[in-house]
């Protein structure tokens, strides 16, 4: 399992920890801090007539488990690490270390050949190559089919030699990898020749927060451990994934866990462990999972093809705040804002457009940027999606058909050159704070300075940042610039859309000016 501060992290409990947890797990009970006298002592009921009320409302997994468990196992991975030669290190540098040639009778000879290729360097010094160093790892997983095609981490199975998959009844097979999905961390591993798996299933409908949830996997090695919990939020963005939609749970989940069932109380998987937040590398009650509607889909394309394509847009995007919300007209700071569509992709035959606000895919409401990549990295290559579009203060629709992503055009769109622009000879100031000059190597304004007490430097513009458009018009002089601002108080709105570039990466800010200022 892997730990968000702690990648892998694995910590034992001692021995006394071991001997108090047995103490309190074994039934003892700990009553008065003194000793009853001999007419107390007397009236004490022999434990064996004690009797306990029948508790109810309580749940029970016991059958749920029983009837699960034969389709989770255990993965046992070994292979060898993918690294380069090892090299002598200090404080982040590396050392090469030129060793003296010395006669084969020097009484150093032998010290220095053998400090030589305990650092990788063969022969006085030599280079020489290190092998790679063979690993053992465990994690879990589950089977989805009776043909044996079962479901597991990336991270479990990544650069592995072999496979071998234990079930809860200690029988061991050997597996090969089908395919993998680095991101989603989603893998298919396959059992050949079998007909008659048990197996689960994939739940068809969406968890809620605070249903309960039994997760049964391989922590630290520990095959068949069941633990319970609740979902405890949906919808978490962890590692900057642009792929997974995934769901905390607080059920006990550990280091082993990894590519292990989360089961509903029907017995069906809504999430698969991935992730854990510790400290430690050990459980504190906040686990991540891949959502079975994920699941499904990366799955069904891994087992058909071995590997996975998704949607493409084509579009920079970011997330609509209040400003940007109130600079367009929109009521509410929710959809995907969009900075620049990328040459000739779909969104840009279709029409698209930088500013576009994308509220919605085929009527399903885009709370933010990251939604709008789910949602399209969910879609294959060749679906038709009507995108709803906020523009000019008014919604529209426009359809188009989703291509696939092709790094090489990507690339070379980015690395386009601008058609150069006229200097202004003398930076001019602005009535919001800013100082620009036309960008000779583009297209904009350069912001030459910023009054440190404007909205423009609180909301984070900087010096050496590019001005682009205001109000969705191009600006490439200070009276273009004014212009626009004024346009933007007179409409009426306190809060003026500016579209800047930093870095080669474009954004959208809403910028509040004061309606006062001409």
């Amino acid at each position: 399992m892997r730990s968000i501060l702690n990648s892998r992290a694995r910590r034992w409990i001692g021995a006394s920890a071991l001997a108090i947890l047995a103490g309190i797990g074994g039934g003892t009970a700990f009553v008065a801090a003194t000793a009853p006298s001999s007419a107390q002592s007397a009236k004490l009921v022999p434990a064996a007539q004690i009797t306990a009320p029948a508790v109810t409302n309580v749940p029970n997994f016991a059958d749920l488990v029983d009837a699960v468990k034969p389709a989770v196992v255990s993965i046992i991975v070994e292979g060898a690490e993918k690294s380069p030669a090892r090299q002598l290190q200090r404080g982040g540098g590396q050392f090469q270390f030129n060793f003296p040639d010395l006669p084969d009778d020097h009484p150093f000879k032998d010290f220095f050949n053998q400090f030589g290729q305990e650092f990788g360097q063969g022969n006085q010094g030599q280079s020489q190559p290190t092998p790679p160093r063979k690993f053992m790892a465990a994690g879990s997983g589950f089977v989805i089919s009776a043909d044996g095609y079962i479901v597991t981490n990336n991270h479990v199975v990544e650069n592995a030699d072999k496979v071998t998959v234990v079930f809860d009844n200690g029988t061991q097979k050997q597996a090969k990898v089908v395919g993998t999905d680095q991101k989603t961390d989603l893998a298919v591993v396959k059992l050949d020749g079998e007909t008659d798996l048990p197996f689960v299933k994939l739940s068809d409908v969406e968890p809620r927060v605070g249903e309960w949830v039994v997760a049964v996997g391989n922590p630290f090695g520990l095959g068949g451990t069941v633990t319970a919990g609740i979902i405890s939020a949906r919808g978490r963005d962890i590692q900057g994934s642009s792929y997974g939609d995934f769901l905390q749970i607080d059920a006990a989940v550990n280091t082993g866990n990894s590519g292990g069932p989360d089961f509903n109380m029907n017995g069906e998987v809504v999430g698969v462990n991935t992730a854990i937040f510790s400290p430690n590398g050990g459980n504190v009650g906040i686990a991540f999972a891949i959502p079975a509607s994920v699941v499904k889909q990366v799955t069904g394309q891994l087992i058909q093809s071995g590997t996975v394509t998704r949607g493409f847009l084509g579009v920079g995007i970011q997330d609509v705040t209040r400003d940007i919300a109130d600079s367009v007209g929109l009521k509410d700071a929710a959809g995907a804002l969009v900075t620049e569509p990328t040459k000739d992709s779909p969104a840009d035959k279709a029409g698209v457009k930088s500013g576009d606000v994308i509220t919605a895919v085929d009527g399903k409401v885009v709370t933010n940027a990251l939604d709008l990549s789910r949602t399209i990295a969910g879609k294959n290559p060749g679906t038709k999606v009507e995108l709803t579009i906020w523009r000019d203060g008014k919604e529209q629709k426009i359809s188009v058909e989703l291509g696939k992503l092709d790094e090489s055009k990507l690339a070379a769109n980015d690395n386009q050159t601008q058609p150069a622009q006229p200097v202004q000879p003398e930076p001019a100031s602005t009535s919001v704070g800013l100082t620009l000059v036309p960008n000779a190597d583009g297209n904009g304004l350069l912001i030459q300075d910023v009054d440190q007490n404007s909205a423009a430097a609180e909301k984070g513009l900087a010096v050496g940042d590019t001005i682009l458009e205001v109000n969705n018009t191009a600006v490439s002089s200070v009276a273009d610039f004014e212009k626009a601002i004024k346009a933007v108080k007179d409409s009426g709105r306190n809060t003026a859309l500016v579209k800047a570039q930093r870095d080669g990466n474009t954004r959208f800010i809403g910028l509040p000016i004061d309606a006062n200022n001409s």
